[in-house]
Formats: C-alpha cells, sequence, structure tokens
C-alpha cells in the first residue's frame, strides 16, 4: 500500500520530469522565434502620427481644462483608495469584498468563482475593472480629435486595456494557478507545448488554435453535400449540387461566397447546412469555389473576379441549364462584387440575372463602423507595400484583423485555454473553418481598400471598371438582403443604406439575429435566432428597425418563399453538367483545399 512518503516522492518526480519538459519546450520555442520572418512595423500598429494627436489633444484639454482633468484623477485616486481600505476590511474578516452594485460580474472572463469569493482575487479583478474606467473615462475630455482618430484612439486603447487584464497572466488567474498545482504542473507544460506548436506553425506571427484541425475533413464529415465540379478556371471552381427531389424550379440559383473565406462554411454539417437546404427545397443550384491565391495572382483585381469570375460562372450556368437567366446570392465582399456586376449587366443591357439576394453585404462604406482603425492611410499604404513585395496579402493578416476585432473572444480567451490551462482546442467545426483562411491578390486587396472601403467610388461618383462607370443606384434587379444585428464586419445600418441606394424598385431587407456568421448559419430546426422584417424601405436605418415585426426562427423559410416566386415553374429535377461541362470532381472540389495557416 503506498503512503504519503510515496506519494510525495511520486509528485516531487514528477514536477521535475516537467521542469525538465519546459527547459527542452523553451528551447524549441527560442528556436522558433529566431527562424520567424519579420513582419513590418507599419503593419503591427498605427503610425506615430496618431499617437502625436492623442498627445496633442491631452495637452490642448490639460491647458484649456486642468480642473477637469484634476478632478478624474482625484476620483481616481479616491475610489483606488477606498476600494483598498473595503479589501483590507474584507481580508481581516476572512471573506472577500462585495462587488460595488452587489452583482456577480457579468463579464465571461472573470467567471470563475474565485473571482467573486477569493479576497485577493476579489481585489485583483474590481482594482482592474476600476482602472479600465478609468483609462476609458480619460479619453472623453479629448475634444481636439476628429471622428476617425476617436475612433482609432479607443480602438488601440481598448486593445491595451483588454491585454493587461489579470486573466492573461498566470500570478493573477486563480483557476490556471489552481490547475498547475492540481496537476503538478502538468497543465503548464501542455500549454507550453500547445504555445511551441502554434509559433512553429506560424512564420508571420502568432495565431491561437482555435479548433482541433485533426477532428474535421472538408468533404469528410464537413462540406458533404453531393455534387459535382462542373466547370473550372483559374479562378473558380462552379460546383453543381445533385438533386433530391423529383422537380425543381426552372430558374437555377447561384451563390457568390467571399474570397476571403472559403465557400463551406455554407455546408459544414448535414443540420445546419444552408447548401443543403436549398438544395432540399427543389432549387438547382451552384456555388462558386474561390481559388486560393498565391504570387502569381498578383494582376488580379476586383475587375478580374467580375470578368473571370461572376460573369463567366453566369454564362457557364446558362448554357448547362439552356436558361437564360439565374437568381445569385452574394456573400459578404461577395455580395459587394455581385452588386458591382449587377450594376454592369444593367449599363450593358443584359438582364442575365432575375433577382439577387444579398447575405450581410457592404456596398455603402461611409461608415466604416468597427473596421476604421485600419482603414486609414497609415495601415493601408503598409498592406500596399506588402502586397507590392508578395504579390498577395497573405490570411493571417487578415485572420489576425479580424481576431482583434473580437480580441477577448478569439484571442486572449482561447489563449488562456490554451497556453496556461494547457487545454486542447475544441472540436468546433465553426472555428475550424475560421481558420481555413485564403490569401487576397495584390492588385485586388489594394483596389478594395482604396476604391470602396476609403473612398467610397461605388456608392458616390461611380467606379470606372470594364470599360463602365458603375454605381449602386445602377442595381436594378429585385432585391432580398440579409443583414445581421450583431454584426460587426458589415454593420447591419450600413448594409441598409447601401441597399436604400439601390435603384431597385422591389426591395425586401431581413434584419437577423445575431452576428456575422450566426446569424445566416441559422437553420430552422434550431429555432435559435429570430429575425425582423418591415416593408417600409424609404425610412431611415433605426426608424425602420422601430417599426419592423419580429419573428420566431430563421428567416431561410422566408427567404425561400421569396426566392421560389422568382424561379419560376417547377420543371424535372437537373442532373449535374452536360456534355459539354463533364464531372470534374466531385464537391467539395479541388480549390477548396489548402494548407490551413
Amino acid at each position: 500500500m503506498a503512503t504519503d512518503d510515496d506519494a510525495a516522492r511520486q509528485s516531487t518526480e514528477k514536477l521535475q520530469t516537467n521542469l525538465a519538459r519546459i527547459e527542452e519546450l523553451s528551447q524549441r520555442m527560442l528556436a522558433a522565434l529566431a527562424n520567424r520572418r519579420q513582419v513590418s512595423p507599419d503593419l503591427q500598429g498605427p503610425g506615430m502620427d496618431l499617437y502625436m494627436k492623442a498627445a496633442g489633444a491631452w495637452w490642448t484639454q490639460l491647458v484649456n481644462d486642468p480642473a477637469g482633468i484634476l478632478e478624474r484623477q482625484v476620483g481616481y485616486w479616491s475610489k483606488t483608495l477606498e476600494h483598498y481600505v473595503d479589501a483590507q476590511n474584507a481580508l481581516m474578516k476572512g471573506k472577500a469584498m462585495e462587488d460595488g452594485d452587489g452583482e456577480s460580474p457579468k463579464d465571461r472572463r472573470f467567471s470563475n468563482e474565485m473571482w467573486t469569493d477569493h479576497p485577493y482575487f476579489s481585489f485583483i479583478r474590481q482594482q482592474y475593472l476600476l482602472n479600465a474606467e478609468a483609462v476609458r473615462s480619460s479619453l472623453d475630455g479629448l475634444e481636439d480629435l476628429d471622428e476617425t482618430e476617436r475612433r482609432r484612439v479607443e480602438f488601440f486603447v481598448g486593445q491595451i486595456i483588454d491585454m493587461f487584464a489579470p486573466t492573461n497572466f498566470l500570478a493573477t488567474n486563480p483557476e490556471a494557478l489552481s490547475k498547475a498545482v492540481e496537476t503538478d504542473g502538468q497543465s503548464l507544460v501542455d500549454g507550453l507545448e500547445n504555445l511551441v506548436r502554434d509559433i512553429e506553425a506560424s512564420k508571420d506571427g502568432l495565431l491561437v488554435t482555435l479548433a482541433d484541425k485533426d477532428a474535421f475533413t472538408v468533404g469528410g464529415n464537413i462540406a458533404t453535400t453531393e455534387g459535382a465540379v462542373v466547370y473550372r478556371n483559374r479562378m473558380f471552381e462552379l460546383i453543381q449540387y445533385a438533386p433530391v427531389t423529383d422537380t425543381a424550379y426552372r430558374i437555377p440559383l447561384v451563390v457568390f461566397p467571399p474570397w476571403i473565406n472559403k465557400y463551406y462554411i455554407m455546408d459544414l454539417r448535414p443540420d445546419n447546412s444552408l447548401i443543403r437546404w436549398i438544395v432540399d427545397q427543389g432549387f438547382t443550384l451552384f456555388v462558386v469555389s474561390w481559388k486560393n491565391p498565391d504570387g502569381s495572382y498578383a494582376d488580379v483585381g476586383v475587375d478580374t473576379y467580375m470578368d473571370e469570375g461572376y460573369l463567366t460562372a453566369i454564362d457557364e450556368i446558362k448554357r448547362i441549364t439552356g436558361e437564360q437567366q439565374v437568381n445569385a446570392v452574394g456573400y459578404c465582399i461577395g455580395g459587394t462584387a455581385l452588386a458591382m456586376t449587377l450594376s454592369y449587366l444593367y449599363l450593358k443591357k443584359d438582364d442575365s440575372v432575375r433577382s439577387a439576394t444579398f447575405f450581410t453585404t457592404l456596398t455603402d462604406f461611409s461608415d466604416q463602423g468597427e473596421f476604421t482603425p485600419f482603414l486609414t492611410d497609415d495601415f493601408v499604404a503598409a498592406i500596399e507595400a506588402e502586397c507590392e513585395r508578395n504579390g498577395m496579402l497573405e490570411s493571417f493578416f487578415m485572420a489576425r484583423t479580424f481576431s482583434y476585432l473580437r480580441a477577448n473572444d478569439l484571442v486572449y480567451g482561447p489563449a488562456v485555454r490554451s497556453y496556461m490551462l494547457g487545454e486542447p482546442p475544441p472540436a468546433f467545426d465553426l472555428l475550424y473553418w475560421n481558420g481555413d483562411g485564403t490569401n487576397l491578390p495584390g492588385r485586388m486587396a489594394v483596389e478594395y481598400l482604396r476604391w470602396l472601403c476609403q473612398e467610397n467610388r461605388f456608392s458616390d461618383g461611380g467606379l470606372e471598371l470594364l470599360g463602365e462607370t458603375l454605381s449602386v443606384s445602377d442595381v436594378r434587379v429585385p432585391i432580398c438582403a440579409i443583414a445581421c444585428e450583431t454584426d460587426h464586419i458589415a454593420a447591419w445600418k450600413s448594409s441598409f443604406t447601401g441597399v436604400s441606394r439601390m435603384g431597385s424598385e422591389s426591395k425586401r431587407f431581413v434584419l437577423s439575429e445575431s452576428g456575422h456568421i450566426a446569424g445566416i448559419i441559422n437553420p430552422p430546426g434550431k429555432k435559435k435566432y429570430g429575425h425582423f422584417t418591415n416593408d417600409e424601405m424609404a425610412l431611415e436605418p433605426e426608424a425602420w428597425r422601430k417599426g419592423a415585426k419580429r419573428h420566431d426562427g430563421s428567416w431561410w423559410p422566408r427567404w425561400g418563399e421569396w426566392l421560389s416566386a422568382h424561379s419560376g415553374e417547377r420543371i424535372p429535377a437537373r442532373q449535374t453538367g452536360d456534355s459539354d461541362h463533364p464531372k470534374l470532381s466531385a464537391a467539395p472540389g479541388t480549390y477548396v483545399f489548402s494548407e490551413i495557416q
């Protein structure tokens, strides 16, 4: 029978083994860091001009309102001192101090009960929140900044506040400390292994692995809807999905996904696959799977996506089906380019598109929303230089930008779980897809940032492409637009503004609950998120929302009814391809496969 001495000896031996393993992993980490490619400093943070403007605004405030600054400082000192005294009194009583509002914190970072029950960690948590409030309030008086500069300062200050949260450090994270003690340091070893793995996997910078890459196989347990690639060029593969109904609507449907991600977000699992649902409703469905470009695609611009992508796909679908028209869907930037293509077709008096649907699409960029910090000349010029060097913008930069827009959820939270708690990444299909990024062709990336995001040419003044001056007002086909209420990438109000500027006589706007992905991938069977409708499209966004009616459940069936009304009669279902378009490969095709960054 083991004695207490035996248990102590075994625990000590395990600890020594783990310490040796930590030393070994540390050497690997240093080697990986030494071999990492140096990323331009201009892509790592804002230019010095922002710091100078913020400092200048603070000095102006100090000169014009010294009493106001002193009042805020004294108020902060007073709260901090009072907090310290309260903590001392609570500690003497052997209990944690109560929150000021008497409620437990709602911040998910502090969900562990020790943040409220333990005197030390309770004090740290509340002091951090007090500090964060003081820093944010100090920005309120900075009047000598324009709106763009203010948004940028607020964003980067918020990044600093999030970075210094006590949850992000071992010495002030009770859950990580407890687990390290309970496992004799094994959790820290596992965490270091996870950290070294992520550093070695990226040549540009650290990105936390969000999902178990071994849990999913594209075409195996995700992206499994039956279909075939029936056309391929250097820009895309065209997938036609096999029918599952005896009859189908006559007018075919084509979906243009964003090329900043892979299309299979719409075909993850059978129970949440939008692609499978569309086929089940009896639509002849084609989906574009974009090529993941490398440096040889440096010459590809927005016009190339329109010409060799949208126009070519529509022509090939017409040839395969024998129809003169298609219905089209554009998702995110795929919708932006679809709108430009529709403007071009209108100017060419080409009615190949019968109706268009836009998922979380921006066509008016007058309000840049949460992307404002990254759309000023310092960042865009650095991206332009990167594209000139490599011929492309690598997926790493896009992934990092999107992650830091939700840093606590996509950076610090996963880092804590992986590196301090030593947990393996979860088997989560959505996060797996999120990590399967794509590059952007150099010319296209710069054109999109300059012409659309910065200059808003498509909505204001016109955008010259393919020999025509394109305008959002020349989108004239019947449209249905789906936006998402908490979308941080394509804000719904900006999406609504773009739709309101389209020239279509028939418009429908649906506002889904939730965000950029969950609001769209919201199958009826889940009954999770509702949606809002309002036929009064002449209103301002807030007025439209105030007068909108809420409906329980997914918007998919509502859209399906609208789409069926624009899809003609039902005919015998078509099989994939034809004699001129043989099956090149089974869905999900070949372009969808590339190294997951």
